[in-house]
């Protein structure tokens, strides 16, 4: 049988935490150990619950991710981490390779994103157990850092969701309506809103009705990823 890798997700949001736990339990030989919602709380859950991998929010509300991952260090603390950051700093993206983070996941992402840097990381981690040569190492390595395309959806595109999650973000705490994105967009309200509803089931954004003068209430998104 398969040993299960344990993981801790460590993420503020709690939408956000829930949702990337449901993923993590999906992806068949992970199994989720504990939710963190600050590094603190990460630290002490550690403490008590060994575990394999760090699911790791960087921007936690006390402190940044990566002085977490600094901090587990200096303790002994040995579990890989793979960061989850909206941030496209490549100095940070160095400053973790350099403290054990082994992969990054950049927000918004899907299941399938996620899924596949999972897959690859069970992978690395069945590798590593005996190496005959610089061959083997190498193979490793390119297990781990070379993920293939995780694919959208049937039917959706790239470009579009960008498209769409920027105005959602643009939204602010207003929201914006299914009919208001596929006009800003330039895409049909229905195909709008199947973007948006991903986005909500991905733990970025939130629904919630919006009461008009007359008719059916209209469903409104928030962006619920801002820091």
């Amino acid at each position: 049988m398969t040993e299960e890798i344990g993981v801790l997700v460590v993420e503020d949001d709690p939408l956000a935490a829930e949702a990337h736990g449901r993923y993590v339990e999906r992806v068949p030989g992970f199994v989720v150990r504990g939710t963190a919602h600050s590094g603190g709380e990460a630290q002490r859950l550690l403490e008590r619950t060994p575990v394999d991998l760090l699911l790791l929010d960087l921007y936690l509300p006390d402190g940044h991710g990566l002085r977490l991952v600094r901090s587990l260090r200096a303790a002994g603390h040995g579990a890989d981490v793979i960061a989850v950051t909206s941030a496209r700093d490549l100095a940070v993206v160095r400053e973790g390779v350099s403290l054990g983070v082994v992969q990054y996941v950049l927000k918004p992402f899907t299941f399938a994103t996620l899924r596949e840097r999972l897959v690859r990381y069970a992978e690395f981690r069945a590798s590593v157990g005996e190496a005959g040569g610089q061959e083997e190492v190498d193979r490793a390595l390119a297990t781990l850092r070379a993920p293939r395309p995780a694919a959208l959806p049937k039917g959706m595109s790239g470009p579009t969701l960008t498209a769409v999650t920027r105005v959602l973000r643009e939204s602010g705490e207003d929201g914006v309506t299914a009919s208001a994105a596929g006009a800003a967009v330039g895409i049909s309200r229905i195909t709008a809103r199947r973007y948006l509803e991903h986005l909500v089931e991905s733990g970025r954004a939130e629904r919630r009705p919006q009461y008009g003068q007359v008719g059916r209430p209209e469903l409104c998104y928030r962006w619920l990823a801002e820091r």
